[in-house]
C-alpha cells in the first residue's frame, strides 16, 4: 500500500479527515448540539432551573454559561474548517482567523458533588459538548500544529510548581 500522493509527499491523514464525510458528520453533530442547547436553555431549562435549590441554581447558571461559551467556540471552529473544506479560505487564512477563536479545554463549572444534582438534560448537553470538544481539539492540533515544532511540554508541571511555592512559603 502506498502512503504517499503522486508527488511522493506523505499523505496528511488529518487533512483527509477534515475534508471527509466524518468531518461533515461532526459538523452536523456540532450544529445540532448548538441548536439543542439553545432550545433547552431558552425553554425547559428555564423551568427546571427555577425549581432548583439555591446552590444548584447557581451551579446551573454557571454550567449553562460555560456550555454556551464552549459550544460557540466549537461552532466557530467548525465553521472555519468548513470554509477551508469548501475552498472559501486557505488553511493559512483559517489559522489566522482561528487565533480569534479561543479553542481550549473547558471542564464543567460545578463541583463533582453538585454536578449530579443538576437536571439530566443539562448534564447530557454538557457531557456531549465535552466529548465534541475533545474531538475537535484533537483534530485542531493535528491540522494546525507545526509538525517541526513538536509538542511543547512544560519544564515543570503546574502541580510541581505549586508545591515548590508552598515549600518556599513554609520553608
Amino acid at each position: 500500500m502506498n502512503w504517499t500522493n503522486s508527488d511522493e509527499e506523505p499523505v496528511s491523514f488529518a487533512h483527509r479527515l477534515a475534508a471527509s464525510e466524518a468531518f461533515k458528520a461532526m459538523f452536523r453533530e456540532g450544529m445540532t448540539l448548538v441548536e439543542e442547547a439553545a432550545a433547552y436553555l431558552d425553554g425547559p431549562g428555564r423551568e427546571e432551573a427555577k425549581a432548583l435549590p439555591r446552590g444548584e441554581s447557581l451551579a446551573y447558571a454557571a454550567e449553562s454559561m460555560r456550555l454556551t461559551t464552549r459550544l460557540m467556540q466549537l461552532a466557530s471552529w467548525l465553521l472555519l474548517q468548513r470554509a477551508v473544506n469548501e475552498g472559501e479560505l486557505t488553511l493559512d487564512q483559517a489559522a489566522s482567523e482561528k487565533r480569534k477563536v479561543k479553542l481550549s479545554y473547558q471542564e464543567t463549572a460545578s463541583s463533582p458533588e453538585v454536578f449530579p444534582r443538576l437536571p439530566d438534560n443539562l448534564r447530557d448537553l454538557v457531557c456531549e459538548s465535552l466529548r465534541l470538544q475533545a474531538r475537535i481539539i484533537h483534530l485542531d492540533q493535528l491540522l494546525y500544529l507545526d509538525p517541526d515544532a513538536g509538542l511543547a511540554m512544560p519544564v515543570v508541571s503546574p502541580v510541581e510548581d505549586q508545591l515548590n511555592l508552598l515549600r518556599a512559603a513554609f520553608g
